[in-house]
């Protein structure tokens, strides 16, 4: 029997099936059934994916030319099928939906270290294929700045501060955050000076080291095949410094592990081998990790309704962050020591 999460309800309610849809990609279905967001289809012309996507047409073409990009060398990502008249997506009964080719493997276990190696290799060769690219949709998708999302996200713990403190009534997360939240926004003003310090903008200048990042390389967007990692859900990719979609895998690995340094050093040792990483880019790594974005988006979810978790849920997610606070500040010197102190000597 499909598990379907109350989160991936709420998507799933949103699709019209019907066969005019199909029809539109003059599909045959014979089966299909959900997994997470999406159905996959059993169909005469093999297995797809139908995905409703919430993003504009541009964004689409956005992707479309970035994976065309990557695919010239590296063919390991998710694929469009176009619809019978050519357009990459179907408008039906107000709704986008695009249709996916089925990519080969297994989701990747963060706690295999083959895994761990193949992927990291993966993440490489992905951003080693799409350095260079330029599109004339960039403006959709284009690099963020991180010190700029920093100061704003810094600024919204301030507001979430100022807010609880006026609450008559404040529930147990209410106070667990008031007694913390001192602590990660100094964490985020050092990882503000940290990056302006060791020259983030003047990294951000130089194209070698900019690519197409996928910005959300959880677990079940990477598929494992033998030796070969393949990349699905590209809803997120951008243009940026390829460290930080590395910072953000990083952190969804090592956030389920302890915060363990030896997993950290598998995920850059793989990296290396393909792509190798110069002194400035660890130093920016290292000062977005610097950046407590665990705890930011936990407080941003509970004080803004963004996730319909219960308060206990919240709660134990709160105590579990702040259980690791110390195995992540140990992480930090480590890795500080090891490729910032280290390298330099100093």
């Amino acid at each position: 029997m499909v598990d379907i999460k109350y989160k991936d309800k709420s998507a799933l309610i949103k699709y019209h099936l019907d066969t005019a849809l199909f029809d539109a990609y003059d599909l045959k279905v014979t089966d299909l059934y959900p997994i997470r967001k999406v159905f996959f289809l059993s169909t005469d012309k093999g297995e797809k994916i139908l995905k409703r996507v919430d993003y504009t047409i541009d964004q689409i073409n956005f992707l479309k030319e970035a994976l065309d990009y990557i695919n010239r060398s590296f063919k390991k990502t998710i694929k469009f099928t176009p619809a019978s008249n050519g357009d990459l997506y179907v408008i039906f009964k107000g709704s986008c939906y695009v249709l996916l080719e089925v990519e080969p493997g297994n989701e990747c276990d963060f706690s295999n270290p083959f895994h761990l190696i193949t992927s990291s290799k993966g993440i490489a060769q992905l951003h080693k294929a799409s350095i260079g690219f330029k599109s004339k949709f960039e403006k959709v998708r284009g690099k963020l700045d991180f010190i700029t999302n920093v100061k704003r996200e810094t600024n919204e713990l301030k507001f979430f501060k100022t807010l609880v403190n006026k609450y008559e009534e404040k529930t147990k997360f209410d106070q667990t955050v008031l007694s913390e939240i001192d602590y990660y926004i100094n964490q985020a003003k050092e990882s503000v000076e940290f990056l302006e310090k060791w020259g983030y903008h003047t990294l951000c200048n130089d194209e070698e080291k900019v690519a197409i990042c996928h910005n959300d390389l959880a677990y079940h967007n990477i598929l494992i095949e033998k030796d070969e990692a393949y990349f699905i859900d590209f809803d997120y990719a951008l243009i940026d410094l390829r460290v930080h979609d590395l910072c953000n895998f990083i952190n969804k690995v090592l956030k389920n592990f302890a915060y363990d340094m030896k997993k950290a050093e598998i995920i850059i040792d793989s990296y290396n081998e393909i792509s190798q990483l110069s002194s400035e880019e660890y130093a920016v790594l290292y000062g977005m990790l610097l950046f407590p974005q665990d705890f930011y988006l936990l407080c941003k979810d509970y004080y803004t309704r963004r996730k319909n978790w219960d308060e206990e849920s919240y709660l134990y997610k709160l105590d579990r962050k702040l259980f690791e606070k110390e195995e992540r500040e140990e992480f930090l010197k480590e890795f500080y020591g090891k490729y910032i102190q280290g390298a330099s000597g100093s």
